[in-house]
């Protein structure tokens, strides 16, 4: 049984999570997501499970270890956690989910002690192959309190029995088992070839809760690439920053 923990989400754009922890609580965080913790706490880092537990955290995009933030005072104390880049934190209770979701690789911030996090891979052949950031997914089951992050703004769908919905396959955050997930072909020559937006398309058929999230990390850093000199951006629209860098580097 997973660890009653409060929480409050700080910040807008750029969230934090901070856990109240009783004495005795403990809530378990990615490594390096840690941003303070209060006198009372001690961080212990493993594998959480083994060596196989470690393996199956790294398939989907994580670290191999995990750590632990375990209250060992006498009165109540904080932990916060940060997301790795600019978007919103997603709590999930999963005892008032059905007691298991689905998230992104990668999405996992944290989780009350108890929470077991596993890998699930999609049934479908065609998600399977196509699938790009949903093939691998993050399977959050328990009775308490995890946290996932996204990029940008977050969309909660609730779909009803037999409701599609056509999704960017990186802008999927987490959904409940009942959605049937699979991958589609987008279609037609042009859209393919010049529609910016990938070969295939993620189709969510409902009932069940969807979060979708605005501005997947791989779009940031498409746009990074495409901007610096190793993607081919020009010289003057590097900005004076660019300049400089490349008067420092010989360039």
């Amino acid at each position: 049984m997973a660890h009653e923990i409060d929480y409050k989400i700080l910040g807008d754009d750029m969230q934090v999570v901070e856990v109240e922890l009783d004495p005795g609580e403990a809530v378990r965080a990615e490594v390096g997501a840690m941003l303070y913790m209060e006198e009372g706490i001690e961080m212990q880092t493993g594998t959480g499970g083994g060596i196989f537990s470690g393996l199956k955290r790294m398939i989907t995009g994580e670290s191999f270890f995990i750590s632990s933030f375990i209250n060992h005072g006498q009165s109540k104390c904080h932990a916060a956690f940060a997301a790795p880049y600019p978007g919103k934190i997603v709590p999930l209770h999963l005892g008032r989910l059905g007691g298991t979701f689905f998230c992104q690789k990668d999405g996992f911030l944290c989780a009350a002690q108890g929470i077991d996090i596993s890998i699930a891979f999609t049934k479908k052949i065609g998600a399977g192959l196509f699938g790009g950031e949903g093939f691998i997914l993050q399977k959050l089951s328990g009775d308490g309190y995890a946290f996932v992050h996204s990029g940008g703004a977050v969309i909660q769908r609730e779909m009803k029995q037999g409701e599609v919905l056509r999704v960017d396959t990186g802008c999927l955050i987490a959904f409940a088992p009942t959605v049937d997930y699979d991958i589609q072909f987008i279609g037609g020559f042009k859209n393919a070839l010049f529609g910016g937006e990938g070969l295939f398309l993620a189709v969510l058929r409902g009932p069940g809760t969807v979060y979708l999230q605005s501005l997947p990390f791989s779009r940031i850093a498409d746009r990074i690439t495409a901007a610096s000199k190793w993607g081919g951006g020009r010289e003057e629209s590097r900005g004076i920053g660019g300049l400089l860098g490349g008067i420092i580097s010989g360039d």
